[in-house]
Order: C-alpha cells, then sequence, then structure tokens
C-alpha cells in the first residue's frame, strides 16, 4: 500500500470568491503555490474541530484508496481582510489568521446527482462503509457532498464527520456503537459489497497508519479543540492526538457489530 502523502503547508495570497453554499462558508483562494483552494477557516462556526474533521477524516479517505482533493495547511494573513468590501468577509478572514485548511479546488467538477450518476456497488460500498467509520452525517441525497470531476465520483467536505468529538473528553466509549445516521445515506441502497470490502479496508488502518494520519495535525488545532480541558487525554496535543488514534483502533477492532448494522440497512434499502 502506498504511504499517506503529507500534508503541505501554503500561503493564502488571495481570496477569490466566496462559496455561499455551506453554513461555514468555504471560500476559493490562492495560494503562493499559484493553486487555487477551497479553504475551510477555523473562524467559521463549526470551529476547529471541523478542520480537525476535514483532515482525519479525509486522511482516513485517502489511506483507503477513497479519491479526496488534496488536503492541504493554509497559512492565512488576516490583513487580507482588507482587500474585501463584504464586512462579513472581513470578519471570517480576521478571525481565522494564522493555519486554517484546504483542500484542492476542482475547477469544473459539477455536484454529485444520485439521479443521474452512476457509480459501482463496490465505490458504494467502500464509501458507505467509511462515512460509517468516521461518522459523517453530511452524505445525504439532500446534500451529498461529492463532486463528479474527469467523469469520477470525489469526496468532499467532512467538517460534520467525527461526531462523537463534539462532546469528547477523550475516553473511548461504546465505539462499535452502530452508526444510524447511515439510515440516510445517499448511496446506501447501492452499497451491496459491503461483506466484499471490509476485511480488505480495514486492513488498511494499521494504528501505524493511523498515527500517521494523526501526526500530520498541527498541535495548534489539538491545543485549541482541547483547550476547556485542563487535564485529562484532550489537556496536551500529544495524549490529544493518541485519543483519536485509540478510538479508531477501537472502533475497528469492534467493527463486527456496526458493519453487520450496516448490512442490515443497506438490504432494507434495497
Amino acid at each position: 500500500m502506498k504511504d499517506i502523502p503529507v500534508v503541505r503547508t501554503v500561503q493564502i495570497t488571495r481570496y477569490v470568491t466566496p462559496l455561499r453554499e455551506g453554513g461555514s462558508m468555504p471560500a476559493v483562494v490562492e495560494a503562493d503555490d499559484l493553486g487555487l483552494y477551497v479553504l475551510k477557516f477555523r473562524g467559521a462556526g463549526q470551529g476547529v474541530r471541523a478542520l480537525l474533521a476535514e483532515m482525519i477524516a479525509g486522511g482516513i479517505a485517502r489511506a483507503l484508496g477513497l479519491p479526496v482533493p488534496e488536503i492541504v495547511l493554509a497559512q492565512l494573513d488576516p490583513m487580507l481582510a482588507q482587500t474585501e468590501p463584504d464586512p462579513e468577509i472581513q470578519d471570517l478572514v480576521r478571525a481565522s489568521g494564522g493555519l486554517n485548511v484546504g483542500l484542492d479546488y476542482l475547477s469544473g467538477a459539477l455536484n454529485f446527482d444520485p439521479a443521474v450518476d452512476a457509480v459501482s456497488a463496490d465505490f458504494a460500498s467502500r464509501l458507505v462503509w467509511f462515512d460509517a467509520l468516521v461518522g459523517n452525517v453530511d452524505r445525504t441525497a439532500r446534500n451529498t457532498n461529492l463532486l463528479v470531476w474527469h467523469r469520477q465520483p470525489w469526496l468532499i467536505d467532512h467538517g460534520a464527520a467525527l461526531t462523537f468529538h463534539h462532546a469528547w473528553n477523550g475516553s473511548v466509549a461504546q465505539p462499535a456503537r452502530p452508526f444510524a445516521p447511515i439510515a440516510e445515506h445517499v448511496l446506501l441502497g447501492q452499497a451491496t459489497a459491503l461483506a466484499a470490502v471490509d476485511a480488505e479496508l480495514a486492513a488498511r488502518l494499521t494504528p501505524e497508519v493511523v498515527a500517521g494520519i494523526l501526526a500530520e495535525v498541527p498541535d495548534e488545532f489539538l491545543q485549541l479543540a482541547g483547550a476547556e480541558h485542563a487535564e485529562g487525554p484532550l489537556s496536551a496535543p500529544a495524549s490529544h492526538r493518541q485519543a483519536y488514534v485509540d478510538y479508531f483502533c477501537a472502533r475497528l477492532s469492534g467493527r463486527e457489530t456496526w458493519v453487520g448494522a450496516l448490512k442490515e440497512a443497506a438490504d432494507a434499502r434495497a
């Protein structure tokens, strides 16, 4: 298996345009490598945990071989706010000075339409398995968070994943719990190959691979997310990072329970 790509850091040089489809108001920006990125702001309403979810869930997807645009850390100078006439954008840029998260902008990509765009049972099963693993509530027919680019589906926007970490003390409690919102997954009815892909996907996520994904997460994000914890696993970046590793390793070890629930849900939908 190929190594997980190292997360690069870029410097944002220009705010191009807002993307007002999402509640966090991400934006297309240009960076010093002349690339365009969809920037997720640390100062948005969802806060830094949405950036953690973007990096961790996105990293896991890439380790599973699922197509995710390149994820980068994006350094934002709050002085860029001065170039924007919209006060709302100015406030967001000022509140997001420092490191943020960006995804490669897929120019010309179209929103995935489940009534028109076909995917294989293998792809649907891999995606449903992944979304159940990471607790992604945002892959429904109303909001697929899939793009079609060069005739292939691409996964975007995982800021709503890792639902468990919004009220978390770092402990591993009920890691094998089935993910109930999967019943609304846009591709659940096509996920007829779950039994065939389960062992292969789990084998890709060794403890070393999961630890490598978490190693790319900046201490700064972990410190901000754990700021209200004076003690315990979330009080320091190293133990905070390890808490995520422990959670996913425990969830993978108990996957017989949640994968079994997935199969039942997929059979019912089909």
